[in-house]
């Protein structure tokens, strides 16, 4: 992962086969089969059954930049050991960035990434970082020289330092948190870890869950009850008048919600616009 991190499988109890059978515990003995397992999979993810999905476990060990870490551990929902700088002599490496992987400030998300900066800046901030990462490390090496402990002489380690973590986790949390960090907004980095544990590991480990997964969480799209207001407000328009899909940027704004009539900037409103467009109901401007 990244130049040098890692994700690597330790161990997992259970598989699609277990979630099948915790969830068909609730029948009672002799209670008839009614489904195969591939639909009652299904049937559970599609309609949030979740605590069947928490019968399984997947214990990984991961490297991970520090910066990278502080939103992984953001999941609250594992059982987490990870690498301690108090006891040990740091991890003797840190995540470098290359020229052309270089990042703009998001002019519409605060904390996204917008379009790539050009390569000779690139190259510049990369030097810079590279200095900056050599500077942080012969510090720490001195310090330790002169007998500073280690919990004091790790102060000024960059955020881009690796650290190690074992992360244990029941498959509807590790669900949940592929969901968020393969998501496009999510930051690059973290999303490079998340698609490889979703892809590489959980995939084979998992298939029919992870067939469901990619159905319903990641190509499926969520309608609020204001999203499903203005589909019927465009539909019943749309049979007055003849009009066919797609509808107009005006005939969107005119079914959108009262309640977002009077606001100038309201992202309620751009994420419906945006699934209209992704549906084919509403012309992309």
């Amino acid at each position: 992962m990244l130049d040098d991190g890692f994700v690597c499988l330790v161990d997992c109890m259970g598989d699609d086969a277990a979630i099948v059978q915790a969830a068909r515990v609730s029948y009672g003995a002799g209670t008839k089969k009614v489904s195969d397992d591939r639909t009652l999979i299904r049937y559970l993810l599609r309609h949030r059954h979740t605590t069947p999905f928490e019968m399984a476990e997947i214990k990984l060990l991961v490297r991970v930049p520090m910066d990278c870490w502080r939103q992984w551990i953001r999941h609250r929902t594992a059982n987490v050991n990870e690498y301690s700088t108090r006891y040990s002599v740091a991890i003797d490496s840190a995540q470098s960035t290359s020229p052309g992987e270089w990042r703009s400030q998001s002019s519409v998300n605060r904390q996204g990434s917008g379009e790539f900066l050009p390569e000779e800046t690139g190259r510049r901030l990369s030097e810079s970082e590279r200095e900056c990462q050599q500077v942080a490390a012969r510090l720490y090496s001195e310090r330790l020289e002169a007998g500073v402990a280690r919990a004091q002489a790790r102060n000024d380690l960059t955020l881009c330092t690796y650290t190690d973590a074992y992360w244990t986790v029941a498959l509807h949390n590790l669900l949940h948190f592929l969901s968020l960090r393969m998501d496009e907004h999510a930051q690059w980095e973290i999303r490079q870890y998340a698609t490889t544990i979703g892809e590489k590991i959980i995939q084979p480990l998992f298939p029919v869950v992870w067939e469901a997964f990619v159905d319903y969480r990641c190509g499926g799209m969520f309608l609020s009850r204001l999203d499903v207001g203005v589909i019927e407000r465009l539909t019943a328009s749309a049979r007055e008048t003849g009009a066919g899909a797609p509808h107009s940027e005006e005939a969107f704004l005119a079914a959108q919600d009262p309640t977002w009539a009077d606001l100038t900037r309201c992202r309620e409103r751009d994420e419906c616009r945006e699934k209209l467009v992704r549906l084919g109901i509403l012309a992309a401007e």
